[in-house]
């Protein structure tokens, strides 16, 4: 499998992971030049997911370094082929986590590309020439228009930048569960990191009533005072637990940590739906009773398809959803990465790839 083809001639600086050590370092590479479906991007900021440590570490073993991580750009076109119309040279971009499916199977001609058996990701994947895709730890990117969104006018580049991977994957669950134009459900949101705090803001502008449910009593005040939410339980506390039984119509968990999710199934109302876009790295605990006995959902979701990630950067755009971040420079991404694995963030780190600053 090679890196690159013949076409791959613009030198491009980066940064990648080169062995499993997960260490981020300066690195030189060679992206296509820009084809007839092509946009070609100057990235202005990427966002730093926890998905790009584990591919940094080889986590799943499936790792080809070396790997240029991120999923989560924004940037200003600079070029754009002689197919696209629906970009020009100095539009507002995003790229989120694919750079290409087979087009052609069910999902993609539903605008489900998301769940195509062929969909490759934005670093880490093989594009359609046969070469490895490299991500947005770098200065530009060149991407087939059909994987690239729109960014609104109003919003700023560096809050937006996580919206691509964190705003989508909380978006979808939503609006699959018809929470975007009803109003007034009772919400559940397990975890306060950079997908719960995301998850809130969502739920809030379309109407509902949010419980936060955490480990943690100190992030109460936080949920509540400064993100809205209207309800906060400690999931350790057996009486807070049993006090809200049958009181939620939908929860999303976002957590990653391994749990049994039987005492969260029971907040659900009868025909209540619990939706998991946490990813653990062993099997949850689902007991069979509370399902049964309550009629209740569980499933699973994955990002979003570029049609669902366009209407959730619209939306964010309509009722100004940002993502809370912090800024760090390109020689400042180990530690990030270090204080990441202590959630030692509120709640998503971007990187300042184009010494920006928030201009834009």
């Amino acid at each position: 499998m090679a890196k690159t083809t013949q076409n791959h001639t613009q030198v491009v600086s980066g940064w990648a992971a080169l062995d499993s050590s997960g260490k981020i370092t300066p690195y030189i590479f060679n992206r296509r030049e820009n084809g007839v479906n092509d946009v070609t991007i100057k990235i202005l900021y990427c966002g730093i997911c926890h998905t790009d440590l584990h591919y940094a570490k080889n986590d799943w073993g499936i790792t080809m370094y070396p790997v240029v991580p991120g999923h989560e750009i924004t940037g200003i076109v600079v070029e754009v082929g002689s197919n696209v119309t629906n970009f020009k040279t100095g539009d507002k971009a995003g790229v989120g986590c694919m750079s290409a499916s087979c087009l052609d199977c069910e999902f993609c001609k539903n605008s489900e590309e998301n769940y195509c058996d062929k969909v490759q990701f934005t670093y880490n994947g093989v594009f359609w020439d046969g070469s490895i895709t490299y991500g947005g730890y770098s200065k530009m990117l060149v991407a087939d228009y059909r994987f690239v969104v729109a960014i609104p006018e109003n919003l700023p580049m560096d809050r937006a930048a996580p919206l691509l991977c964190a705003g989508v994957t909380v978006f979808c669950p939503m609006k699959d569960n018809n929470l975007i134009n009803s109003t007034s459900k009772k919400i559940g949101v397990i975890g306060l990191g950079g997908l719960g705090h995301l998850a809130i803001k969502f739920a809030k502008a379309f109407g509902h009533h949010v419980t936060v449910i955490s480990t943690s009593l100190s992030k109460e005040n936080e949920a509540k005072s400064k993100l809205g939410a209207d309800d906060f339980i400690v999931s350790s506390n057996t009486h807070q637990m049993q006090s809200r039984q049958k009181t939620l119509d939908f929860i999303l968990d976002t957590v990653s940590a391994n749990h049994s999710l039987g005492p969260y199934l029971e907040l659900l109302k009868v025909k209540g739906t619990f939706v998991i876009v946490g990813a653990p790295d062993k099997p949850l605990g689902l007991p069979s009773f509370p399902l049964i006995f309550g009629k209740r959902t569980v499933k699973g979701s994955m990002i979003g398809s570029i049609k669902e990630t366009q209407e959730m950067i619209d939306i964010c755009g309509k009722y100004n959803i940002m993502c809370d971040i912090e800024i760090v420079t390109p020689d400042r991404i180990n530690e990030a990465y270090e204080r990441i694995e202590k959630n030692d963030i509120k709640y998503r780190f971007v990187i300042d790839i184009a010494g920006q600053s928030s201009k834009l």
